[in-house]
């Protein structure tokens, strides 16, 4: 979510309700118990009442669904809240007036982006695709990135709208193979890869990811280059790339040895291991993990207090400790790109991408 404990006031709490009430289309009903609980604890606080009974379904969903908000301040919940309307407004295609005057110079279709108290939050936007990377997505974030290096914010930080980070790389990227045929295809995708990777590599102020969920593919690559990285307790990592006929991205081929060491890195990146949120802690891959139920309030609070650092010293102390390894990162990247544009022509690859088609089909 975007800023989310920086507090929703009433007045943009009393708008998000207006915004629900003219949504065209009724969201789904795990979406309508998340409404549900967090208007119910940002307006009378945690769940005081009774459990109803086993057999009184409905209740009982709606009670366990406010009960798992815990000890989430009512601030904090009619923050959440707007933050679950405006990425529901988003995914109707239209931006809301609260997400609208808070955004940067700049429209985007699938970010959030909003600058707030010296801290620039990019949230990737399309909950009901489990905030899966589509070429759009990744132009706007190379945008979103260029922006936030000029900006007057001291620290950027990325998170996801919804239950998921980001689910990776949306496959439909590949299931339209236009008329100059699936090598120019892989070429052009290459191509926006390095530039992809490159803003991270090139990226001056200190780099924050709150995974506040499921991560994916190269959500979880780029990871890496990030310099700090918080994850509540239900996120994992997973990098499914040989199943997919794939190889490693996001400069991961060098900084995961790095980081976890040779063995750990490989059963990642060439066994497809997924990584609990306490694993990836224990191995360095994640800073700190945190329960998930004071995930947002601990995250945002320390946040809140880097984000008060002088801003040219947090600068040169990134510089310093991440300039030796730039001209690396970009030789790992171009590495990378190339041999993933050999690796999208390949059988391997394309009967796997094939076959993921097929079986969503008969879903």
């Amino acid at each position: 979510t975007t800023s989310s404990t920086m507090g929703a006031t009433v007045e943009q709490f009393e708008e998000a309700k207006n915004r629900l009430s003219h949504l065209k289309k009724d969201p789904e009903n795990d979406v309508k118990l998340k409404i549900y609980a967090l208007f119910k604890q940002a307006t009378l606080g945690p769940c005081n009442t009774p459990r109803p009974s086993m057999l009184d379904f409905v209740n009982k969903a709606k009670w366990d669904a406010w009960n798992s908000l815990g000890s989430t301040t009512q601030d904090e919940a009619r923050q959440q809240y707007c933050n679950l309307i405006d990425s529901l407004v988003a995914v109707e295609g239209g931006a809301s007036a609260h997400v609208t005057s808070r955004a940067a110079a700049g429209s985007y279709e699938t970010l959030l982006v909003s600058r707030e108290e010296n801290i620039t939050t990019i949230t990737l936007n399309r909950p009901a695709k489990k905030n899966a990377i589509t070429k759009q997505m990744y132009n706007e974030i190379i945008a979103a990135l260029e922006e936030a290096a000029k900006d007057d914010s001291a620290i950027t930080v990325f998170t996801g709208a919804g239950d998921f980070y980001c689910s990776g790389n949306d496959l439909t990227n590949f299931s339209k193979i236009p008329e100059d045929g699936i090598k120019a295809m892989a070429e052009r995708g290459g191509e926006l890869l390095r530039k992809y990777v490159k803003a991270y590599i090139d990226f001056p102020k200190p780099l924050v990811a709150v995974v506040n969920g499921p991560a994916v593919g190269i959500s979880v690559t780029v990871l890496g280059l990030f310099d700090l990285v918080y994850a509540t307790d239900r996120a994992t990592f997973h990098t499914p790339f040989t199943q997919l006929g794939q190889s490693a991205e996001g400069c991961s081929s060098y900084t995961f040895p790095k980081i976890m060491g040779n063995a750990k890195a490989s059963e990642m990146l060439l066994f497809n291991k997924k990584l609990t949120a306490a694993e990836a802690s224990r191995l360095g891959l994640v800073t700190e993990v945190f329960s998930d139920s004071s995930f947002q309030s601990e995250v945002w609070s320390r946040l809140k207090s880097y984000a008060k650092l002088p801003p040219k010293g947090l600068l040169f102390s990134k510089l310093l400790i991440r300039s030796t390894e730039k001209e690396r990162l970009h030789a790992v990247n171009d590495a990378e790109v190339e041999r993933l544009v050999e690796r999208w022509t390949s059988d391997d690859c394309v009967n796997a991408i094939m076959s993921f088609f097929q079986n969503k089909a008969k879903l």
